[in-house]
């Protein structure tokens, strides 16, 4: 695939050439200090919760056809999202890229390293808020199926073929916490049965910039210590699909085939008492006997 992450030499270049929508994914405070020029607000990228049943996932393709189309994405701009930096946001500028590739959109770009890294570059930041022209913001309902509800990630708990990945960090993973909005936002603690853990972190490594995505040959190495190749099917989940984003682009990036994400995920998952968890410290290390 196209590699989805630009620099910010290129962005700048990139914006030059041919139409880009740029948007910010922090918080409005945040975009009020400063943010690329022409960059348009959309917070609720990262803050949106949603559930996996047919009217959560049709309100969450609705809810962001219409913010994306407010923010001037017709299908022929290239979109482009940023966050502070790549560790700093839960993954959120990903969350973005997963949201536009989950609704179809043709062009996306993450910006590498986000505004820290245009910043650093000393290219132009702005106040100046845009008024964008609202445009007609296309769905390709085929493009959703990267997307999984909880019925289908319980028929894939005990499954061969199928590799359940647990991207959250160690203290919700080992049962400690239920969110990264505290220990008890959530009603149960712990792991969907059968999941492999990979901490999202391991997607990236810290440079003299700031922290970066590994190389494509690094990240199929974080996959294999938990059994996982480019041809084995991934189903991926964190707490509300942030960061399991950012772990969705590493691992497409890197080439693996099949990666889909269960949107809804810790959040949801708990919340429900008929779905399994597994609960405690994680006494034997596991790996997939699944990977292609």
């Amino acid at each position: 695939m196209t590699d989805v992450l630009i620099t910010a030499g290129d962005l700048a270049e990139l914006i030059k050439k041919e139409p880009c929508v740029i948007i910010d994914t922090r918080n409005p405070d945040a975009y009020a200090a400063g943010h690329l020029p022409g960059a348009v607000n959309v917070h609720e990228i990262f803050t949106y919760l949603a559930t996996s049943t047919p009217e959560g996932i049709h309100e969450l393709k609705t809810k962001f056809a219409e913010a994306f189309g407010a923010a001037g994405l017709s299908g022929k701009e290239t979109a482009v999202i940023y966050e502070q930096s790549m560790n700093s946001g839960f993954g959120q500028s990903c969350r973005g890229y997963y949201l536009l590739t989950m609704l179809g959109y043709p062009k996306v770009k993450v910006l590498h390293g986000g505004y820290d890294a245009w910043a650093l570059a000393g290219l132009p930041i702005t106040k100046e808020v845009p008024s964008p022209a609202k445009a007609s913001f296309p769905i390709v309902p085929e493009a959703g199926d990267i997307l999984i509800d909880a019925k289908t990630m319980l028929a894939a708990v005990g499954k061969p073929g199928v590799a359940i990945l647990d991207v959250r960090d160690v203290d919700e993973w080992i049962g400690d916490s239920s969110s990264p909005y505290g220990k008890d936002f959530c009603p149960r603690k712990g792991r969907i049965p059968g999941a492999v853990w990979l901490e999202w972190y391991r997607m990236m490594k810290p440079t003299a910039e700031g922290p970066r995505f590994k190389s494509k040959d690094e990240i199929l190495a974080e996959c294999a210590t938990v059994g996982i190749s480019q041809n084995t099917p991934v189903y991926l989940y964190c707490f509300k699909g942030a960061r399991a984003s950012n772990t969705f682009l590493a691992l497409k990036n890197a080439g693996v085939k099949d990666v889909r994400m269960y949107f809804g995920s810790w959040n949801e998952w708990s919340r429900d008492p008929s779905l399994p968890i597994d609960e405690g410290l994680p006494t034997s290390a596991r790996v997939t006997g699944k990977a292609a």
